[in-house]
């Protein structure tokens, strides 16, 4: 996956990157946003700034029924600092 339009990301989702001008993914996001659609579970580690907040957020919207109300998605991350 050189760019986000060669992956099986949802149309909306590109746009909305686009709309952000981001235009080409890093290497931490060629190599798990296309596992994680897949349904796959990924450990993945980069340094900071490289992109691992988009690259299982993306999957993770893709995923969400907006018709439901049920719980979809848990987010968990070690300090009160990293969740802003």
């Amino acid at each position: 996956m050189k760019t986000f339009a060669e992956s099986s990301l949802a149309p909306f989702l590109i746009q909305g990157l686009e709309r952000m001008n981001i235009k080409t993914p890093t290497p931490i996001q060629q190599r798990t946003i296309p596992l994680l659609l897949a349904g796959q579970s990924v450990v993945g580690e980069s340094q900071t700034g490289t992109g691992k907040t988009l690259a299982y957020l993306l999957p993770i919207l893709q995923r969400i029924d907006s018709t439901s109300v049920a719980v979809q998605a848990l987010i968990l991350v070690p300090t009160r600092e990293l969740t802003v």
